[in-house]
């Protein structure tokens, strides 16, 4: 059973965090939370540093707010453009997350037990050889240029389309299709390569 919260559009929630009623926040973090954990786990591959950039877009999110335009002022449906708006943010922050991480890497000579390459709920399945390959995946996606990470975990994980994902990443969709085809060779040769080795 829904809860009126839980029905009411983004749009409307919105509305009401601009004019004053900051706890509606709240309902959105409730809403999109769960979402962007799930992208920014897959794109940083540690779920210490996902949860902070989650929690730095919901932040960025909350303080540009009054930036984020619906495309029609009467539309009081538009959670999907929410949602990429709010994507787009976190995409960024794991992008600049990313970066200073690999500026930083050559300096980290003790690897924690964490940073394997493997999200926590990725290794965490029952199902052993079902989390075996789910390992796989996850250490061979942690291989591949965050460009190629990144329009992967878009299009296939997050299930996104590529006019979505172009509005997203700011990236046109025809590079975005030859980015996913080539990080789906290299995720290929990747798999390829573990089996024989």
């Amino acid at each position: 059973m829904s809860t009126p919260e839980a029905t009411t559009a983004d749009a409307t929630i919105i509305r009401r965090v601009l004019a004053g009623d900051v706890n509606a926040f709240a309902l959105i973090v409730d809403r999109y939370h769960a979402r962007c954990l799930r992208v920014a786990t897959h794109l940083l591959a540690d779920s210490d540093d996902a949860e902070d950039a989650v929690q730095d877009a919901f932040v960025r999110a909350y303080r540009h707010l009054g930036s984020y335009r619906p495309r029609s002022s009467g539309d009081d449906s538009g959670g999907d453009r929410f949602g990429a708006w709010l994507l787009r943010i976190l995409v960024n922050q794991c992008r600049t997350r990313s970066a200073r991480m690999a500026r930083y890497a050559r300096f980290d000579t003790e690897p924690s037990g964490q940073r394997s390459g493997v999200p926590a709920e990725l290794a965490a399945e029952p199902d052993h050889e079902a989390a075996e390959r789910r390992t796989d995946l996850a250490q061979a996606l942690a291989l591949l240029s965050p460009e190629h990470r990144e329009a992967v975990v878009l299009r296939f994980a997050d299930e996104l389309s590529y006019d979505e994902m172009a509005s997203i990443t700011g990236v046109g969709v025809s590079a975005l299709k030859m980015r996913v085809q080539r990080a789906c060779t290299r995720l290929r040769a990747l798999l390829a390569e573990h089996l024989h080795a």
